[in-house]
């Protein structure tokens, strides 16, 4: 974990150890500050049994395992291996998936300040959704919202929502137009807008003379009712392809975001998307 000022100078705030530390911070999530500057995140190994972690970092640089995956190896109904990243509700829980374990592909759990880890979703595969890499968002009455690479009616991946009490609804399941052109595989977490609806990157689908037969990706919005819209289908071209990460929005209501591949020399791209 590093820490970069902005006159470029870079300093390692914690190096992992390995198990029983952490190893291996998730590719799928950054950091969350709590409100004493305090970071936390997740390992997708290392811990007590090396199938991943949560873990606080303190502005020093003290690292501290909050909860350590899957105690009863094999048998992970707690989840294992997170590879997205965490967000606080009002108490100071943290809430986050894991894209294996509990009684299917996957987990939504939260993990209290003190350690104590709930599941408060296991996903059941097939319709349900499985493989949830990306963190999840909260809405203002506390309803999570996220998605899985695959799972759902189409088996192509889903936006889901996940009440307070555990609760989970599928808003929205991918490919369910001819061609995957809604889209294929959504790998990133979700941004919401003023109003309540969701953005969101697929990997695949879209346009479909694009990578046949699998599309190059697509900027999508869900609203809160399960609607689905396609706000633009990556070409493959200078444009880019494969948007594998999430999206952030400017004051005005743009959207911004990144391709793994595409561009002028086929590098990837960042791109901006207006409303």
């Amino acid at each position: 974990m590093f820490e970069v000022t902005p006159s470029g100078n870079e300093t390692v705030l914690y190096s992992f150890a390995g198990a029983p530390d952490g190893a291996y911070p998730g590719a799928g999530g950054g950091l969350v500050f709590d409100a004493n500057g305090n970071l936390y995140g997740t390992t997708t190994a290392g811990g007590d049994n090396n199938n991943g972690t949560v873990f606080e970092v303190t502005p020093s640089g003290k690292e501290t395992v909050l909860y350590s995956f899957c105690p009863d190896y094999p048998y992970c109904t707690d989840g294992y291996d997170p590879n997205g990243g965490l967000v606080f509700d009002k108490k100071g829980n943290l809430y986050g998936t894991t894209p294996y374990g509990g009684v299917g592909p996957g987990t939504v759990f939260k993990v209290t300040p003190s350690g104590k880890e709930t599941v408060l979703h296991s996903f059941a595969g097939g319709r349900d959704g499985d493989f949830p890499y990306a963190g999840p968002v909260f809405d203002k009455k506390g309803n999570l919202y996220g998605t899985t690479g695959s799972g759902g009616a189409n088996g192509k991946g889903i936006v889901f929502k996940v009440t307070p009490s555990g609760k989970e609804t599928v808003l929205y399941s991918f490919c369910s137009r001819s061609g995957c052109t809604d889209g294929n595989g959504p790998p990133a977490g979700l941004v919401f807008d003023k109003k309540g609806n969701l953005y969101g990157t697929t990997e695949y689908g879209g346009d479909s003379s694009c990578g046949a037969p699998y599309g190059c990706g697509v900027v999508f919005e869900v609203t809160p009712s399960g609607k689905e819209t396609v706000l633009y289908r990556f070409t493959g071209d200078s444009d880019g392809w494969n948007p594998l990460a999430g999206l952030v929005f400017d004051k005005k209501g743009s959207l911004y975001g990144t391709t793994y591949n595409g561009g002028t020399t086929n590098h990837g791209t960042v791109f901006k998307l207006t409303p």
